[in-house]
Parts: C-alpha cells; sequence; structure tokens
C-alpha cells in the first residue's frame, strides 16, 4: 500500500498492482515448456542456449539456476525437483542477481601487457569536493578503490617546514591530508574490489632529501606487495596477471627535479610549458621545476633489456634505504620538441606521458593516428584541464577511442562522464581493467592503424526490447517523484559513443503504477560497437516543473548479452539500488561489410 497527499490536508492510499510477465516470457515459457505447466532443467538449458546466447551451458547450470530461484522464491532449503512454473520463471528472468546484463566475472585475457588494456583511474583521487577549497582526505581514495579503481593519483608538496610530505592541491585552499595516512589505506583497501594491481601516480613538488623520504614510505608501507623494476631501460609493460596484488608506482624520474631559486622565472617557464603532465594549479610551484625528460638506458642497462624483458621487470625484495628513482616502475616522461615528436613511438623502451584535456584534443585533431600509435605500446593519461574548478569531467570516450589508458577522471565531479565511466568499468567483471578492442592495437599492410575521423560503415545492430520496470514503490519514497499523484514513468535509452552512434530515444509514459509496462522496441545501428556504451535513464513526468530523476545505468555493448535480461538501476552518483530494475531484451545483428 502507498500514499499520496492530496490538496496538502489529506492523502490518497493505492495499491502496489503487480504486473503479469509480458507475453514474450509467457510465449518462451509455452515454447521451451513444450506446453506444460513446468519447464525442467533440460528445457531450461535448451532455452539458454538458443535464447540467452549461453552456448556453454549445461543442464547442471540449468539445475542450479532452478535451485537458486526455487530458493529464494519459496525459501526452502531443498527441492525434490528442479522444474519451474511460469511464475517462476518469469521471477528468474527479472532478477538482476541470477539474470545480468553482463558476465559478472573476470572473462578477458589478462597476460597482455598493460599497454593492451583502459584503466580504471582517478584525477586528484585525494578530493573531497571542489578542486580549490575542499578538504583532502583518504575518505574518497578508500570509496573509489571499493568500487574498483586502479590508479590513484597523489599530489605530493613539503610542509612547512620542509621535514614532511603533505598531499594536497598546491596553491589552493584545499587543507592537506599526510600522504603516510593515505598510502595506509591504499594498502589496506587496494585489492578489496580486484586483485588485479594498484597503480598510484605521484605528481611530485618535492626536493630530492623528501623525494627519498617518500621512497622509504613507499618501501615500508607496501613492503613485499610493492613492485621493484630492476633498471630504467622498459621495452614492454608487463601484464595485469603478472602483477596480481602488486602496487606500482609511476612519476617523473627524480632527476627532472631541480632547484630554483627564481619564483618569477618559475611561473614565466610555467606558463610558456603548455605540455606538462601537471595540471595548472601544480605548475605554480614557488620551490621546484624540472627540466626535459632524458631516461636513455645506459650501456649496461640496455645489454640487460636485449636479452629477456624479466631483466627490466622483476620482483625484489630491498635492503636498507630505497632511493626514490628505484621504487619507479613505470616511469613518466616528457619526451622534447613539439607535440608530434612527443608521440613518437621508442623502440628500445616505453613511458607514460600526460596530456591535459585541452592538449589532448588538439592531438588527436592534428595527429590522431600517432596517438592510436602510440597507446598501443606507451601508456597515455589524459586528465581534466585545470579550470574545472568544480571536478567537473570531460567526455571520456573521446580518450578510449584513441586508445588512450588511462582516462582520468574527477571522482567526486557526478554527472554524465563519470556515469560512462561507471558502465565502462562494470565490464569485465569489475576488475578495473577492460580489454582495448582489436582495432585499436591492429597495425595495417602499409603501417596504418585506426583513424577515429575516417567514415565508418555499420557493423552492428542493435535491438533492445524495454518490457517494464519495478522497485520505485521499495526504493524511493513518494516526495521523491511526485506529491500530487501516481508518477508517469518513461525510460530514455541511447547509445554513448562516436558521434555516428550517439542518440537518444524515449519510451512513451506510463501513467499510474508502480510497476510501469512499456513494450517498446528500439534498434540503434552501430559503427563502432566495441566502444559503445548503451545509456538507460528513467524519469517521472512533472508538467510544472523539471522530470524526477528515477534511476540511471549504464554498460558497454560489447559486453551486454542477448536474450531476456534484467538491468539493475543506480543513483546519480553510481550507487545501485536494492530493488529498482528493467527488464529488457537485448538482440544483435551482424551487419555484412
Amino acid at each position: 500500500m502507498g500514499t499520496y497527499r492530496m490538496c496538502g490536508c489529506f492523502t490518497r492510499k493505492f495499491k502496489v498492482i503487480e504486473e503479469a510477465p509480458p507475453p514474450d516470457v509467457k510465449a518462451a515459457f509455452d515454447k521451451y515448456a513444450e506446453g506444460g505447466d513446468q519447464m525442467t532443467a533440460k528445457q531450461l538449458r535448451k532455452f539458454l542456449v538458443e535464447v540467452q546466447g549461453q552456448n556453454c551451458a549445461t543442464v547442471a547450470d540449468a539445475e542450479e539456476i532452478a535451485l537458486q530461484v526455487l530458493q529464494k522464491r519459496h525459501h526452502m532449503a531443498r527441492f525434490r525437483r528442479h522444474a519451474l512454473t511460469n511464475d517462476d520463471f518469469y521471477q528468474y528472468l527479472f532478477s538482476a542477481d541470477l539474470n545480468p546484463p553482463i558476465d559478472t566475472k573476470v572473462h578477458q585475457d589478462m597476460t597482455a601487457p598493460l599497454s593492451h588494456y583502459f584503466i580504471y583511474t582517478g584525477h586528484n583521487s585525494y578530493l573531497t569536493g571542489n578542486q580549490i577549497s575542499s578538504d583532502c582526505s583518504d575518505v574518497p581514495i578508500i570509496k573509489a578503490l571499493k568500487r574498483g579503481l586502479r590508479v590513484v593519483e597523489l599530489d605530493l608538496w613539503p610542509n612547512s617546514t620542509k621535514d614532511d610530505v603533505l598531499v594536497l592541491h598546491g596553491w589552493t585552499l584545499t587543507t592537506p591530508v599526510e600522504l603516510t595516512k593515505c598510502l595506509r589505506s591504499i594498502k589496506e583497501h587496494a585489492f578489496s574490489a580486484s586483485p588485479f594491481p594498484v597503480i598510484i601516480t605521484f605528481e611530485d613538488h618535492l626536493t630530492p632529501d623528501l623525494q627519498a623520504k617518500v621512497a622509504q614510505m613507499v618501501m615500508q608501507t607496501f613492503g613485499n606487495m610493492l613492485f621493484y623494476p630492476e633498471s630504467d631501460c622498459v621495452k614492454e609493460f608487463p601484464s595485469p596477471e603478472e602483477l596480481k596484488h602488486r602496487i606500482i608506482i609511476s612519476t617523473k624520474p627524480p632527476k627532472e627535479y631541480l632547484e630554483d631559486k627564481s619564483l618569477s622565472n618559475r611561473r614565466s617557464n610555467s606558463q610558456k610549458d603548455k605540455d606538462s603532465d601537471e595540471d595548472t594549479w601544480g605548475r605554480m610551484s614557488p620551490d621546484l621545476t624540472y627540466d626535459d625528460h632524458k631516461s636513455d638506458c645506459d650501456t649496461s642497462e640496455q645489454s640487460q633489456c636485449d636479452g629477456d624483458n624479466e631483466a627490466c621487470y622483476r620482483l625484489l625484495r630491498p635492503s636498507g634505504a630505497l632511493a626514490y628513482k628505484s621504487v619507479i616502475s613505470i616511469p613518466a616522461g616528457k619526451p622534447k620538441g613539439k607535440l608530434r615528436e612527443k608521440l613518437k613511438v621508442e623502440n628500445d623502451k616505453v613511458i607514460r606521458l600526460s596530456l591535459g584535456e585541452l592538449k589532448f584534443e588538439k592531438a588527436i585533431a592534428y595527429h590522431g593516428t600517432e596517438v592510436v600509435r602510440f597507446t598501443q605500446r606507451n601508456i597515455l593519461r589524459v586528465y581534466p584541464k585545470g579550470t574545472r574548478v568544480n571536478s567537473s569531467n570531460y567526455n571520456p570516450l573521446i580518450g578510449w577511442l584513441h586508445g588512450a589508458q588511462m582516462v582520468a577522471l574527477n571522482m567526486q565531479g557526478y554527472g554524465k562522464p563519470l556515469r560512462l565511466m561507471h558502465g565502462m568499468f562494470r565490464s569485465n567483471g569489475g576488475c578495473g581493467y577492460v580489454k582495448k578492442p582489436d582495432f585499436l592495437m591492429n597495425v595495417g599492410p602499409n603501417d596504418q592503424v585506426f583513424d577515429a575521423k575516417a567514415k565508418l560503415r555499420v557493423k552492428k545492430i542493435l535491438k533492445v526490447k524495454v518490457y517494464m520496470g519495478d522497485g520505485w514503490h521499495l526504493d524511493f519514497k513518494q516526495r521523491h517523484l511526485n506529491l500530487w499523484s501516481p508518477p508517469e514513468f518513461y525510460t530514455r535509452i541511447g547509445i554513448a559513443g562516436v558521434p555516428a552512434d550517439k542518440i537518444m530515444k524515449k519510451t512513451k509514459k506510463r501513467k499510474g503504477n508502480w510497476t510501469p509496462v512499456w513494450d517498446e522496441e528500439f534498434t540503434f545501428q552501430l559503427t563502432v560497437p566495441e566502444i559503445a556504451l548503451l545509456r538507460v535513464e528513467v524519469h517521472a513526468y512533472n508538467m510544472s516543473d523539471k522530470d524526477y530523476f528515477a534511476g540511471q545505468s549504464c554498460f558497454q555493448v560489447s559486453e551486454l548479452r542477448p536474450g531476456f535480461r534484467t538491468m539493475p538501476l543506480f543513483s546519480r552518483k553510481g550507487e545501485q539500488y536494492t530493488s529498482l530494475r528493467l527488464l529488457l531484451r537485448f538482440e544483435f545483428v551482424d551487419v555484412d561489410i
């Protein structure tokens, strides 16, 4: 029973009506139950293979599904039968736990180099709010790690007496947090959501003495969890599988940081240096500067790398003091020259290069294929422009479409970009690493790579049928939707991807029921389905003001499983609701090229 306020004086009571299974579900049950009133495990297995696309499903798998459904519905520990009634079958299909839209386990190849993966990356991971005046804390770092974040960024600054290290957003009003506190929290929560490596990127504004102190902190905090390189020469990055349960440090080698006695020269140089991988605020440090990156291997290191790649990457337990340079497993480079020269691919080494949002947009506008070629071996990090003081974000798809592995977003900047980020990294079991599609890694016969500007043909057609939704009467208080009458729900559904694929459509409004039934089908033509994300939003119509938000969801199209699926809904912040869900059906049609 629910209530609605009327005229501000009294309430109207109404019942929550439980809708019958959609006709398509009833038809599927009748077909695979072969006219009977129960579907056996053998019949369910046939349905899983032919409709749900689960070609490897066995009778034992079907029996396990039936057992879980019956236990969940009837609260009994054991059943002699493994057969489902029509209602049982419907409840199975409309369960986000038993019938999710994507595979919830890690299923991609995790043995390729790190440069072959999109990596869940945060920007200024320690901030609790805006970029200017919010607190710095380990709390947002912990929250992000629990969600699956794999790259944490920490800005390192000396304290007032220059004898300790703080984490803060330099030259702002943000209150600092101790580095040791952040490191301990990372250690405790790094692998709570995923066993694959956590990369810590340092934006370093320290003196050599404090760099040595940071190295000691890192070594003492992480111990055997820390991955140590043997030399500066890195010819190829190791794989996520090799680095399970390891902590990796990535920053510029310490020789890039020199004392600067002239504050005015420092500020002048920082204005001229538009290619720095530090943000606008970080470049204003009065104490330190850096010169161009020069990390060529010396003769002895080169001879080691020419042999076995293991010589460049090895797990060691150091003794005594650990030099700052020795803990840097992924060197951050800043090669000389213009932008195109910075994207030059070296045969004998790999680096991580960082570009700000605006610089990256320039790079893909003039050197798009060079960016793709660079990211096939090297790691590219893209971060928000410094003027995003409210912690807003850019569209992450522009980075992924060009192979950028570390598309860094402000995790506290809730909005569409972060929802797309959440959708991308729900893929592959939510482990924080998503294998880049083959077209970004392939090289053609004439040394050609993917050109995002090229006109592409439709490769795949996605058909989505939106049947119904449920759970609002449990997860939403009535005042969050409509005070005066039952809600009129409608669903917006569309694609986020390359410009040719981007589109949003919506269902008709359904009035007067907490379990709306739409039963509408939509068709999407996709030129780059490997990058595309399916966006779903539910709203309640409001005639006098902006429509009420009633849940959203986002998933990578290539991860969607065909057939009848239940899609869970999430809040604006990406937190999953307990009961909200939609019943949909996905069908993929390949287009002959």
